[in-house]
């Protein structure tokens, strides 16, 4: 009974701050008659109606799958190129001064450059996003290669494992740790963008219904699609923990975490 009554516990833990700043929210603003600020009960009405006409669902679809596939190619690039730097100290010392420039420029900025290079559609979102999150799986990634304890690289050189075993059976497992954390820091990062790089030359995406909302002052649609970016955010992070856990359940179990 314990063991059941002990989840629920801690669930109620998290979210019950949550529940009392929506229960605070929906009175506080019940009597407003603010163009810019409405009622939360406006805006769920706002959800439910674009829900049920699908404006909502097609928008997050579009959007989501950018995210995605945007994610997808940091990932390979990010964990490939990690690697190789990693392993290799000198090519480290020789490309960490551009890592750390091309990191500091504001990605948002670069994102209508992006647009306006390769035009409209989804490919240019993909990118933008890709360009965004693939510098914290780099670079984390390149933190846990170099993490690899040396005596493990000594016996694996002892026992002459070829190359290619001993990047999958030995580095890569020994560096995943970092790049989980690398890639939990970029999720955020790629929601952000994600709706930037659809306030430009857009036709679809949360961030084109956030953005039509606000250019033709229906402003309870721009609220509700930010809010939706918010909790989609929220969402994303507790199913990538939750993935994390247990993927590297061993990681967590040895208290190393």
């Amino acid at each position: 009974m314990k063991s059941v009554a002990m989840p629920v516990v801690r669930f109620i833990e998290r979210i019950w701050i949550i529940v009392a700043l929506v229960i605070l929210w929906w009175f506080a603003s019940a009597d407003s008659t603010s163009v810019f600020f409405p009622p939360l009960s406006r805006l769920v009405d706002t959800f439910l109606r674009d829900m049920s006409n699908g404006r909502i669902p097609e928008a997050a679809v579009f959007s989501l799958g950018n995210l995605f596939f945007g994610l997808l190619i940091a990932i390979a690039v990010g964990v490939g190129l990690g690697i190789l730097i990693g392993e290799n100290e000198r090519l480290n010392k020789i490309v960490d001064p551009i890592i750390h420039f091309a990191r500091s420029v504001p990605q948002a900025a670069i994102v209508p450059l992006i647009v306006g290079a390769f035009g409209l559609g989804a490919g240019p979102k993909i990118y933008s996003i890709a360009l965004a999150t693939v510098w914290p799986i780099l670079l984390n990634t390149i933190d846990g290669v170099r993490g690899v304890d040396p005596s493990i690289r000594r016996v694996s050189r002892s026992f002459g494992i070829p190359a290619v075993l001993h990047f999958r059976r030995v580095v890569l497992p020994a560096a995943m740790p970092q790049i989980a954390a690398g890639i939990r820091v970029a999720l955020p990062i790629g929601v952000t963008v994600m709706v930037v790089s659809e306030l430009f030359a857009a036709k679809m995406g949360l961030g084109f219904y956030i953005l039509n909302g606000a250019s033709t002052f229906r402003l309870a649609e721009t609220w509700t699609g930010a809010i939706l970016v918010g909790i989609i955010g929220y969402v994303l992070a507790l199913l990538f923990m939750a993935i994390e856990r247990w993927t590297l359940a061993w990681y967590f179990k040895s208290g190393a975490k």
